[in-house]
């Protein structure tokens, strides 16, 4: 008796050919329908976290006038100052955001150290004409009361100036910005340096600011104060305060308007 064989899978079947077959089908139909979706955008950003999952802001503090903020994937740095070393294990900035011409406000060559391939700038006139042309090729410039969408992030310019007579010659008017930076839901309001204006204290639903507060150059703690308990922002940080009282800011803004004081250290060594 003579015996032929075939290799399996020729005119047989194996077992579970079919299961096997149908586990693939459904594992493609699973990935097409997950295609096109975004995975979770996580921020490497290090500091204080305020808000939920998918919400989530994160706010760090770095020197004087200088923070950085996260958001998804974005990082948005403010007036960076100080050299690349002062950013030393921090992630990269998307959007860069520079307030006034002063040096606690502007230096180019941090900017360019601590900036991302692809980075934008969002800056007033007056900046824009100190900038080097290959940053000046980066920034969109916001005058006074203009909004614009940059790194996908909706920036309004509010006005940031002196209103007081012996203080007008640090800060005229129209020159520097403050910033109302947009993220998902939350208002994020960097003042810039100024005194208690009017455009401040009209502002509405700002769910976190940045209050300047030191003499001579902007306005004192009880002004700054005040100006909190006008526009009521959810969460206040003081800065660009060095030499200010700011328990004395924190007891004047009081607790019966719902106002959290945040007070970190700007001027760590």
């Amino acid at each position: 008796m003579t015996i032929t064989s075939h290799p399996a899978g020729i005119g047989e079947r194996r077992p579970g050919t079919n299961a096997t077959l149908w586990f693939w089908c459904l594992m493609g139909v699973l990935l097409a329908s997950f295609k096109g979706m975004t995975a979770p955008q996580i921020n490497t950003l290090e500091g204080d976290r305020i808000g939920s999952e998918g919400h989530l802001l994160v706010v760090r503090p770095i020197n004087h006038a200088t923070l950085a903020l996260g958001w998804k994937d974005l990082v948005i740095l403010v007036d960076p100052v100080g050299g690349a070393a002062r950013f030393a294990g921090l992630p990269r900035g998307d959007l860069v955001l520079v307030t006034d011409i002063h040096q606690d406000h502007l230096n180019a060559e941090t900017v360019r150290a601590v900036i991302k391939p692809g980075a934008k700038l969002g800056v007033p006139p007056a900046v824009l004409a100190q900038l080097p042309e290959d940053l000046k090729a980066l920034a969109t410039v916001l005058t006074n009361g203009q909004k614009a969408t940059i790194s996908t992030v909706l920036v309004e310019a509010v006005p940031a100036y002196n209103t007081s007579a012996e203080r007008q010659r640090f800060h005229p008017r129209g020159r520097g910005n403050g910033y109302v930076i947009t993220l998902g839901s939350k208002r994020v309001y960097v003042s810039g340096d100024t005194e208690d204006i009017p455009e401040m204290l009209q502002l509405k639903d700002i769910d976190v600011a940045f209050l300047c507060m030191n003499l001579p150059y902007t306005m004192d703690v009880e002004r700054a104060a005040a100006a909190v308990r006008a526009f009521r922002p959810k969460i206040v940080y003081p800065y660009h305060c060095r030499g200010s009282d700011l328990q004395k800011f924190q007891r004047l803004v009081g607790n019966d308007i719902g106002v959290e004081v945040r007070i970190r250290d700007w001027y760590a060594p």
